[in-house]
């Protein structure tokens, strides 16, 4: 899957693991490459869905984002470079038809509001 990133920081953080470590923590930083890495390998995000991390659609004001676990309450989000995102009748995301994400950024969004 093709993978691109919204900040610099988090392209950083991709490419630099001793960077990823001094931000995030070792812990964060480990769960974010691997995730990154079970992306890089699927080849829809259909391949990603059952996979340690709990990917899942988000919803409310996040929807048309996903989000999978790294360390405890810290999420990854990410959405997909379809644009419109591929939906069916029943307006249900059609994971096996997207095929690259834009990494949006690193959050406890459970935090927010």
């Amino acid at each position: 899957m093709d993978i691109s990133f919204e900040s610099k920081d988090l392209r950083k953080y991709a490419h630099d693991d001793r960077l990823a470590v001094r931000k995030l923590g070792s812990r964060r930083a480990e769960l974010f490459k691997q995730r990154l890495d079970d992306l890089r390998a699927a080849e829809t995000l259909e391949d990603v869905r059952h996979l340690p991390g709990h990917y899942h659609e988000l919803i409310e004001d996040r929807k048309g984002q996903w989000s999978c676990n790294l360390d405890h309450p810290y999420r990854l989000i990410f959405v997909p470079h379809e644009n419109p995102i591929p939906a069916n009748k029943h307006a249900q995301y059609i994971w096996l038809e997207i095929k690259g994400v834009e990494i949006v950024e690193i959050v406890n969004y459970h935090k927010e509001g």
